[in-house]
């Protein structure tokens, strides 16, 4: 299974004052989803709407952006990938956002809701 987070979509699904500090928020969502991938054999993958400043890098997962920031550009970018695998039936997106659900079901791809993926990786609430 190959895991394609909506970043900014899961970090929003909690109201933690993430929006006091994006990037740091950021940070702790790539520091989560490396934590939950180093148990699992599946890949994934993060996508943030705007490449991450200072950079985001990790050695267990890819940390990905849209190639240009506006609104709904991570979903566009999400998309792209999902349309590019080979096999995007074993292709899970992470969203809440309706249109990018209906969009990566309509290319072969499964959707979980970012609340509950939130609460799995991330489980003291």
């Amino acid at each position: 299974m190959h895991w394609i987070v909506d970043g900014m979509n899961v970090i929003g699904s909690r109201p933690d004052g993430w929006w006091k500090d994006r990037h740091a928020a950021m940070v702790r969502l790539v520091d989560l989803l490396e934590r939950w991938a180093s148990g699992e054999t599946d890949d994934v993958t993060v996508v943030f709407e705007r490449k991450p400043h200072p950079a985001i890098t990790s050695s267990v997962i890819v940390v990905a952006h849209a190639p240009r920031a506006r609104a709904n550009s991570a979903d566009d970018e999400i998309v792209r990938r999902v349309k590019a695998d080979a096999n995007p039936m074993l292709v899970r997106v992470v969203t809440s956002d309706h249109w990018l659900a209906d969009a990566a079901r309509a290319e072969g791809a499964t959707v979980e809701p970012a609340e509950p993926f939130r609460n799995r990786i991330d489980p003291a609430v």
